[in-house]
């Protein structure tokens, strides 16, 4: 059975991880599914800028080579002719691309002698006629799998039309035709996988083409709009997933337009999920998992507030390049030091244990690792031996584990190296005062008199950090941050104009209803008791004892989303659902049955955004989701296959690091697999300034 036809949702028994999936799909039902006939032999790959991405972000290089492909190139670029090689086009199915590919293939000398060509998306049909009205590129289309049936039927009405009269000759006409043009199939998979349980649309300006002033009325917000809720689409059309699609819904007419961003996606993704029930073999006619769908406004303290897990302090703290970092190590010619890349990844183990930790347990895990790999590895214990007392069998010994002890030190002294510039940054920055600060705001055990007096004792701390203070203060205490009180706490913090631009845009983002619900106790209301509280994340010594790390009391909002979205306890009217009627839409706990607790019908009692909770999950030697990557241990001892539905959440305008780690500990808490989509990955550096410019008005386009 082909991969396409295999159940791969997550209420099949055969059930694999979303990146699993994701790269099956891309290797199996691509690559190798073009290994047909005469057309075994090595090919060339064919991609776009946007499949490139597509491809890179699920497959390695060596995995594309094993499926039979020796040379990867792009569309756009002046391309050698190998008129003797095959050619596998995975593109979009745009019509600039279209004419690329009737420009490589039409013609008395194309450039490849066979084309299997796979879009990442639904094609339109106008391209779709372009492409079989070409009758010089149509016998040069391998034979795949899948038969476009409404071509085939052409082109035998056609072929019966015009040999009628050669009656005996027609057979053997639709039978020589059929075997070169059972034609391209839609690979439905335009998304970019960034995680084992995550995913973007790779779109970084989406912040500003949707949430900008009069967003709306530009023509950069419906392409946007449309290409975010096609590649959505997508990933549900790649699992096999048919999902009950719920949406935060706007509280009243007056709410901004921004808030309608969630209910217009989740109605266009419905629609495509509605297509695939019709048009994909083997689509769930049920629902078969939760999608929840969300704009950045429902949680605009995340993106801000400062997370102290390894993976988000470096993105926070180094001037990475995506995953990218970049180090220097002394020249081997003795010149200026040479400049050296790596990924901070998935294929990394070492990141991969240690990304969702506290970055304190983060350095010390580090320093245990290396000093256990220097004292146990056999390479390192015979370079310590004099060279004299070495047998010839310890040299061959040495020899052989050298490459793979070299690779091993270089990759731990990198990230002790990362470890430690973080921990002499959060120093030199005083970031640890500044954080608890910003979580006390955030609980409630502090106010206006603490920011304050930080603000006059840390006058040389970065503007950045303190906006970023005073963002998160005016969003707790709105009524604090009006007229004349903002204007003097902004002069203490010698804040500028520009720099109030954040501040009040954020205010925007949440919109007029919201900011009241704030303040009369509904909802996930930010109003705090006036009583004093207690201080539940003190750092403790750590002579001997178990201790919980400091400044990790902070979580999103999106923790306790998931969580009631798990029990059925999400509050209908606030979160709406595009599936009324269907009897499977209530979905909880991974099965079809609702929440036997669940009271639809009892308004949730007010409650804090960030209730206090002991965050236990910081303590040494624990697995509870976060140190040691739980959920990919599951998924290698098969505990994926006892897990229950899938959970999807989509966020609007950027997810963050805290929201992502967030999903993977829920996976292991709720045994559900919770994959998080979003446009992009923010991270405060690059926030601060898309926000700022939001009540800017998008400049005219300039023709010339």
């Amino acid at each position: 059975m082909s991969f396409s036809d295999s159940e791969c949702s997550s209420n099949s028994g055969d059930y694999k991880t979303f990146r699993q999936t994701s790269r099956a799909r891309l290797l199996y039902e691509m690559l190798r599914a073009s290994k047909t006939g005469d057309s075994k032999a090595w090919k060339v790959l064919i991609m776009d800028k946007v499949t490139v991405k597509v491809m890179s972000a699920s497959c390695k290089m060596a995995d594309i080579t094993d499926e039979g492909v020796s040379l990867v190139e792009d569309l756009f670029r002046r391309r050698q002719p190998l008129p003797s090689m095959d050619a596998i086009y995975f593109i979009q199915p745009s019509k600039e691309n279209v004419v690329m590919l009737l420009s490589d293939m039409s013609g008395r000398e194309p450039l490849y002698r066979k084309a299997f060509i796979y879009f990442c998306s639904p094609i339109p049909k106008d391209l779709l006629g372009r492409i079989k009205n070409d009758t010089s590129i149509v016998p040069r289309i391998g034979a795949l799998r899948e038969v476009t049936i409404i071509i085939c039927f052409t082109l035998k009405f056609i072929l019966f039309q015009f040999f009628f009269p050669l009656f005996t000759i027609v057979p053997v006409v639709i039978e020589l035709q059929y075997k070169f043009i059972t034609l391209w199939m839609q690979m439905n998979l335009e998304y970019f996988s960034m995680d084992s349980q995550g995913y973007t649309t790779d779109q970084e300006t989406a912040l500003g083409e949707l949430f900008r002033v009069d967003a709306e009325k530009s023509y950069k917000y419906k392409i946007c709009m449309t290409t975010m809720a096609t590649r959505i689409a997508t990933v549900f059309a790649s699992l096999k997933e048919h999902p009950v699609v719920r949406y935060r819904a706007a509280k009243s007419d007056a709410a901004p337009n921004h808030h309608l961003l969630s209910t217009k996606v989740a109605a266009s993704v419905w629609e495509c999920i509605q297509t695939y029930k019709t048009t994909i073999p083997n689509y769930p006619q049920s629902p078969t998992c939760d999608l929840l769908i969300l704009d950045r406004s429902f949680d605009q303290i995340a993106p801000i507030i400062h997370e102290w897990t390894y993976d988000a302090m470096c993105h926070d703290l180094l001037e990475l390049e995506g995953n990218k970092y970049i180090y220097e190590v002394p020249s081997k010619h003795g010149g200026d030091p040479e400049k050296k890349e790596f990924l901070l990844e998935d294929h990394d183990a070492v990141w991969l244990e240690l990304r969702h930790t506290h970055i304190a347990d983060a350095s010390e895990r580090l320093h245990d690792k290396m000093t256990n790999f220097v004292s146990k590895n056999k390479a390192a214990q015979l370079q310590n031996k004099d060279s004299s007392e070495m047998s010839t069998r310890d040299l061959q010994k040495m020899v052989q584990d050298l490459p793979q002890y070299n690779e091993q030190m270089e990759k731990l002294s990198l990230h002790v190296q990362i470890a430690g510039k973080l921990n002499r940054q959060i120093k030199e920055m005083d970031l640890r005062e500044l954080g608890q600060l910003e979580q006390d705001i955030v609980f409630g055990d502090a106010g206006t008199k603490e920011v304050i007096n930080f603000l006059r004792a840390k006058q040389d701390a970065s503007t950045a950090n303190k906006l970023r203070l005073v963002m998160i203060y005016a969003f707790v205490n709105p009524d604090k941050f009006e007229g004349d009180k903002a204007t003097k706490l902004m002069q203490l913090a010698n804040l500028t104009n520009d720099d109030m631009k954040a501040v009040k845009n954020m205010i925007m983002l949440e919109g007029a209803d919201a900011r009241k619900a704030t303040t009369s106790g509904g909802g996930f209301s930010l109003k705090f008791d006036n009583k004093k509280q207690t201080n539940l994340a003190a750092r403790k010594d750590r002579a001997g004892e178990e201790e919980t790390w400091q400044l990790f009391r902070f979580f999103p909002v999106l923790e306790e989303l998931i969580e009631k979205l798990n029990k059925g306890e999400l509050p209908k009217d606030e979160f709406q659902c595009m599936n009324e009627g269907d009897s499977s839409s209530n979905m909880s706990n991974g099965s079809g049955a609702p929440n036997s607790s669940a009271k639809p019908n009892q308004p949730p009692a007010p409650h804090s955004m960030r209730s206090r909770r002991t965050p236990g999950w910081a303590k040494r030697n624990s697995d509870d989701g976060y140190s040691s990557d739980s959920a990919l241990k599951a998924a290698a001892t098969n505990d994926f296959k006892r897990m229950g539905k899938r959970i999807f959440i989509f966020i609007i305008g950027g997810a963050t690091r805290s929201e992502l780690r967030v999903c993977h500990k829920l996976t292991t808490k709720l045994k559900r697999e919770v994959v998080l989509g979003t446009t992009n990955m923010e991270d405060p550096p690059q926030y601060l300034p898309k926000l700022k410019v939001l009540s800017d008005k998008e400049p005219e386009p300039q023709y010339y």
